[in-house]
C-alpha cells in the first residue's frame, strides 16, 4: 500500500517561468521521450513507494519538478544534476529551526533523467533512485554514504 505522505510534500511542477514544464524538445537528443504529466506520475509513484514510517518522519519538505538544473554563479557550468536537496537535514536541526523556517526543497530534474534513459522502465527506476537519494539527504545521509549503499 502506498505511503500516505504528510502535508507539506506536494509535487509542484514548474518550468523557468513558474508554469508547468513543456514537452521535451525533439532536437535529436538521445534518451526517452515522456510527457511532463507522465514524468510527474513517475515522481508521485516514487514518493508513494516510500514506507509509511519513513514518510511520517519527513518534516517540512516540498518536492518540485523542473526541466533542468541551472548552475549558479561560481558553479561548474557543465554540471548535470538529476535531483537536488536544499534545506537543513533533520540531523542538523535544533530548536532555532522551527521558528519561521521555509520548507526543505527537493527538486527532480526531468530532462537529464530522460536523456540518460532508453525506456519507460529506465525512467521509472531512475526517478525512484533519485527521489530516494534526495530524501536520504533530508535525513542527513551524505553522498559518500549513499554511494557506499548503492544509491549514488
Amino acid at each position: 500500500m502506498p505511503a500516505s505522505l504528510p502535508p507539506g510534500l506536494p509535487i509542484v511542477p514548474s518550468g523557468p517561468d513558474g508554469a508547468a514544464p513543456h514537452e521535451p524538445a525533439t532536437d535529436g537528443r538521445s534518451g526517452f521521450a515522456m510527457s511532463p504529466d507522465e514524468f510527474e506520475t513517475a515522481v508521485q509513484d516514487a514518493l508513494d513507494s516510500i514506507p509509511d514510517r519513513l514518510a511520517r518522519a519527513m518534516d517540512n519538505v516540498a518536492v518540485f519538478i523542473e526541466d533542468d538544473y541551472v548552475p549558479g554563479p561560481g558553479e561548474d557550468p557543465e554540471a548535470v544534476l538529476l535531483g537536488l536537496y536544499e534545506g537543513v537535514p533533520l540531523t542538523e536541526r535544533d530548536s532555532w529551526w522551527d521558528a519561521g523556517s521555509l520548507p526543505d526543497r527537493i527538486t527532480i530534474f526531468r530532462e537529464p533523467i530522460l536523456e540518460i534513459c532508453d525506456s519507460r522502465e529506465d525512467v521509472i527506476h531512475e526517478v525512484a533512485v533519485t527521489v530516494v537519494h534526495e530524501i536520504a539527504h533530508h535525513f542527513g545521509i551524505s553522498d559518500a554514504r549513499l554511494h557506499e549503499l548503492g544509491w549514488g
